[in-house]
């Protein structure tokens, strides 16, 4: 609850201004402005390749960047202020597992040198398993199921309907 004020008296004391979502602002149109200027170098032999090609996407990223940018500085110039966060589900009093985090990341960093020598669908499922694995999940072999068939589909989604070939690996012939 706010303090009370006596009647006939204004409460004088300015919005303080949070100058660090000023700088996410700057953040994210400098990421847009690197995005446009990236994209606009695109080689056009590349460009013509798939589909809807590599060139519409990124500038639709760009422009939600800049106009989530735009709207942040609007609120926070208003005198708008994000919330706390409350926690939801989380435990906030808990410390950081950096134990996990690490192995996440050692599971990341597998995954991107394996793709190339195991091909999509085998390294994203064991990707998946291990993430899965390591997040708490029960079953490696059913996650790593999961993931297989996740992969499967995302590799046939990018073949057919994007007409982009992932690397296919040890099961190329099969796939």
């Amino acid at each position: 609850m706010s303090a009370a004020v006596a009647p006939g008296a204004t409460d004088l004391a300015p919005r303080r201004r949070d100058l660090s979502q000023l700088g996410v602002c700057a953040l994210l149109l400098g990421l847009s402005a690197l995005v446009v200027t990236d994209t606009a170098t695109l080689s056009q032999g590349l460009v013509d390749e798939g589909v809807v090609g590599p060139r519409p996407v990124p500038y639709v990223v760009a422009a939600g960047l800049a106009l989530t940018a735009v709207v942040l500085a609007v609120d926070v110039l208003r005198g708008g202020r994000g919330e706390a966060e409350g926690g939801e589900d989380v435990d906030v009093s808990a410390r950081t597992d950096w134990a996990r985090l690490g192995t996440l990341g050692l599971v990341f960093a597998a995954n991107v040198l394996l793709v190339e020598r195991l091909g999509w669908v085998v390294s994203a499922a064991l990707f998946f398993g291990a993430t899965a694995k390591v997040l708490g999940g029960r079953s490696l072999l059913r996650a790593i199921a999961v993931g297989a068939v996740l992969s499967s589909l995302t590799f046939y989604f990018f073949w057919v309907v994007l007409g982009i070939q992932l690397p296919p690996g040890i099961l190329d012939g099969i796939l």
